[in-house]
């Protein structure tokens, strides 16, 4: 349908539906789009060309031209109250009785997430939107098909929003005959609607930045920001952002993307899984580039440890936050055993990152919430942060690309354990569910990125190999692919594996893995499938 000369909606648009997708918003997100979108495009171009200059052994530096800036004394706009403690936030997708369990979980922020923890099957964009108003308004109910009402407690988690990347497009909004950014749709349409209801409550516009490969892509957000405040007359700095330093090249950037948002900047976080999917993207071409199976690769290694000790250190110089990763761990209802080592695991990773110096840490489940609260109320002594804490570190360009994890090897479990999460992550996605618990992992597109991709590096990369020597090619994945799927036809049953996505999920993944060249989204392809 068409509500304005040159805007058209090609997805379904209920009653409900109209309340979001209004003339005026969208004429605003159009305004978004016509004009900024041309320096999105660019920008994605320029990620191309970056890579090939990578391909031809053009490593990254801490860029020359903008030496003044990290030089230079200068500090980010003053954070607002409500969000100086942010020891322990949650994440999840706007499905709404997630919603619901996010903000009563106790954690201090919840981020709703538009990005990877969402299929972005048009009915999941809309209601989303349709979701954050009712929470921000407090009316968000649900109702379960066995009765259980879930409501809003009074005190409830701070709300964040994550778009999604530059690089996605929303296909069922057309602007001027193109596809308008999915950035700017999810933004444009939350902030239009929301701003002023935030603002009236005591809180503001706060928005989760992903993806983002440069500084020159902090540079567009904050001249879309500016926009934005202008068009609804509010004052320029409402927008408070955090931005997910989960590139590689991006590390490289810290200082100047700080910079560039320094107006509405509150902090940056160590997005750790697509973080590692950043480095296989990159530097997949190189020679003695070459990860083992992904759960060797943790945040110890010298890669991983370099890049949180140079953002918390660059974050607390200029005044913002550092945030810790995410601890994805899923408690099993069963097994008391694995909860136990993997609770382990989670306090000792949440103890790290308090004693490095960082602010606040991501979970991605309710009952993981005071297990890490208590780690930070305490590391910080009570304190909302630690932003004075400046550690005393020399993080060099050569430590943010040193690649070599001691004792790293390919093993068959992990090839194995790659492909059935890749399997059953898309399959969950080409359903509309973005956020599916497996093998008590909470996984999300950036995990099934780092799946695949690896699967694809081990293939084309000569040394790919197991441990017992045998090299990784089409033929061991494709076979390993049908035995996967085999044990999880067993596991979910027949009548379930019928009327799944599994014949998709595995195409997918074929084309994924076994085409030469590597394909830079697996959300990119998925989308059309839905």
């Amino acid at each position: 349908m068409q509500y304005i000369a040159d805007i058209q909606v090609t997805g379904q648009v209920t009653p409900t539906y109209h309340e979001i997708l209004t003339p005026e918003a969208l004429a605003f997100v159009a305004k978004l789009q016509r004009t900024f979108g041309g320096r999105r495009h660019e920008l994605l171009q320029r990620r191309k060309e970056v890579q090939q200059r990578l391909h031809d052994g053009k490593f990254p530096t801490f860029l020359p031209d903008t030496e003044p800036i990290r030089t230079s004394s200068w500090q980010v706009a003053p954070i607002p109250d409500d969000l100086q403690r942010r020891w322990v936030e949650i994440t999840g997708p706007t499905e709404r009785k997630m919603m619901i369990n996010a903000l009563n979980s106790g954690a201090d922020v919840f981020m709703a997430d538009l990005e990877d923890a969402n299929t972005p099957a048009w009915a999941n964009v809309i209601e989303g939107q349709i979701n954050l108003r009712d929470a921000i308004d407090g009316v968000i109910t649900f109702t379960s098909p066995d009765g259980k009402d879930y409501r809003l407690n009074e005190q409830t988690a701070l709300l964040m929003v994550r778009p999604r990347g530059w690089h996605l497009d929303e296909k069922h909004v057309l602007v001027d005959g193109e596809p308008i950014s999915g950035s700017l749709f999810d933004f444009g349409l939350y902030f239009f609607h929301n701003a002023r209801r935030l603002m009236a409550k005591g809180t503001g516009p706060y928005f989760y930045l992903p993806k983002m490969e440069s500084h020159l892509e902090a540079r567009l957000w904050n001249d879309v920001f500016i926009m934005a405040q202008q068009e609804l007359g509010l004052p320029i700095g409402t927008i408070k952002a955090t931005v997910l330093l989960e590139h590689i090249l991006l590390s490289f950037e810290i200082e100047e993307v700080l910079y560039e948002l320094r107006d509405h900047i509150a902090g940056i976080n160590a997005g750790r899984w697509d973080y590692i999917f950043s480095c296989i993207k990159k530097f997949r071409s190189q020679p003695d580039f070459l990860l083992p199976d992904r759960a060797q690769v943790t945040m110890t290694v010298p890669f991983m440890r370099a890049y949180t000790q140079l953002l918390v250190q660059t974050c607390h110089r200029r005044g913002a936050h550092a945030m810790g990763g995410m601890a994805a761990f899923i408690p099993s209802r069963r097994d008391a055993a694995v909860n136990e080592m993997a609770l382990t695991k989670v306090r000792e990773d949440k103890l790290r990152e308090v004693n490095d110096g960082f602010d606040g840490t991501w979970v991605a489940h309710p009952d993981l919430v005071p297990v890490a609260r208590p780690i930070f109320e305490e590391g910080l002594k009570g304190r909302a942060n630690q932003k004075e804490r400046l550690p005393e570190v020399a993080v060099k360009p050569s430590d943010l690309i040193n690649f070599k994890i001691p004792d790293g090897q390919i093993t068959e479990a992990g090839v194995r354990n790659n492909v059935s999460v890749a399997l059953q992550y898309i399959e969950a996605w080409l359903r509309g569910n973005g956020a599916v618990a497996i093998f008590n992992l909470m996984e999300d597109a950036a995990t099934a990125e780092i799946s695949r991709s690896q699967l694809w590096q081990w293939v084309h990369h000569p040394n790919g190999k197991l441990n017992d020597g045998h090299k990784v090619d089409v033929v061991m994945v494709r076979q390993i692919i049908q035995e996967e799927l085999a044990k999880i036809k067993e596991a979910v049953g027949e009548p379930v594996f019928a009327n799944g996505h599994y014949a998709d999920a595995e195409k997918i993944l074929d084309q994924l893995v076994t085409q030469d060249e590597y394909p830079e989204f697996l959300t990119v392809i998925a989308y059309n499938y839905i």
